[in-house]
């Protein structure tokens, strides 16, 4: 019986490669000389730490953030989960970006209930941090394949371990 996964996983080096690359431009940039603007990230607490001397300096940094990850990996900004802006010392502010790595429960039993609305005769159960979805034609997985990335664009999924 074909079978396919969906999961969510972080590619670790697409994501510090492009920090690094906005790293880069935020120390070349004239306007941020002199200023405490620079991001961190923390690869075992996979959070993403942005510094600034105000919020609009942050957003200036997640201008020059985002798209360096979009280009690296595509919708990889979905998976950001954006903290509330604490201020520091006097007028210095950080923010933290917490990176969702893999597909949580409530997410699992949304696509779940996608499938499960969507008519196909396949089937779908949930494995941990990954969907597995059965179904007895090849065409049917590529019907639900298709299903799902339609009714779920706010987050970042991959398809794959497809077999037959």
């Amino acid at each position: 019986m074909p079978s396919f996964d969906i999961t969510s996983e972080v590619d670790k080096v697409a994501l510090s490669n492009s920090i690094d690359t906005a790293a880069k431009q935020i120390g070349n940039r004239y306007d941020f000389k002199g200023t405490s603007a620079k991001v961190e990230f923390n690869d075992k607490d996979s959070v993403i730490t942005l510094f600034g001397d105000n919020e609009f300096q942050l957003d200036q940094i997640k201008d020059i953030l985002l798209p360096a990850m979009e280009k690296k990996e595509p919708d990889s900004s979905k998976r950001l989960e954006h903290k509330t802006v604490q201020t520091i010392s006097g007028s210095k502010v950080k923010q933290e970006l917490v990176v969702r790595d893999g597909i949580d429960s409530d997410l699992s039993k949304k696509i779940v209930k996608a499938i499960k609305d969507s008519g196909l005769k396949v089937q779908a159960s949930i494995q941990g941090e990954a969907v597995r979805v059965n179904g007895a034609k090849r065409d049917l997985l590529q019907d639900a394949i298709a299903h799902v990335k339609k009714s779920i664009t706010d987050f970042p999924l991959k398809f794959g371990n497809f077999r037959d």
